[in-house]
């Protein structure tokens, strides 16, 4: 998530000072993400900085500004918007790294250690779809946010059911020699870097 582009997209409405801008962020990210208030402020001196916000000098106080979007950070936040994230290379995703380690630890079961997982993401599952069912009808933001969970968690439970079933179906079979070494996942995917 970019703090620095919803700050932008904040002030691209009107002029504000840094409590504002935080309280507003997390109103409209449906309070999923709180924001700590030293961030916001950290985020604002370098967009600043930057040139791509300015404030007013009300004093040394960081909290008494008011701080407005210029013509470079709405080109920026423009930009941002229109540019896809860089989705080419998986995450280091923990959950992924703890499964291909627990596949050559001896005296570990994998299936074990992602049956564990399994179950607790279906239970955070159930949790964020209790919280959905309470929550979201009054605030459009926390629906979406809660949505894009559901569906994410959806995708790791997806993700670990294929791990175990194509786990299953290796430990059946007899292994198999490769000649040569794996290509690394960038080549792989055509990413040149």
């Amino acid at each position: 998530m970019s703090v620095r582009h919803a700050l932008l997209a904040l002030l691209s409405e009107e002029p504000k000072y840094g409590l504002k801008l935080r309280q507003e962020f997390e109103a409209q990210t449906g309070e999923v993400w709180p924001l700590n208030v030293g961030q916001v402020y950290t985020t604002l001196q370098r967009l600043e900085r930057d040139g791509l916000i300015e404030s007013d000098d009300a004093g040394e106080d960081e909290r008494q500004k008011t701080f407005r979007i210029t013509s470079g950070g709405e080109a920026e936040l423009a930009n941002w918007l229109r540019t896809p994230p860089d989705l080419s290379l998986p995450p280091r995703d923990e959950l992924v790294i703890k499964i291909l380690v627990a596949l050559h630890l001896p005296g570990v079961n994998v299936h074990d250690v992602i049956q564990l997982h399994r179950r607790y993401v279906v239970e955070l599952m159930q949790q964020w779809t209790r919280l959905k069912e309470e929550e979201a009808d009054s605030d459009l933001g926390f629906a979406l946010a809660v949505d894009a969970e559901l569906f994410r968690l959806d995708s790791v439970v997806r993700w670990l059911d294929t791990a175990d079933g194509r786990l299953k179906r290796a430990s059946a079979e007899p292994p198999t020699e490769t000649s040569s070494p794996r290509p690394r996942l960038r080549r792989r995917v055509g990413i040149n870097r």
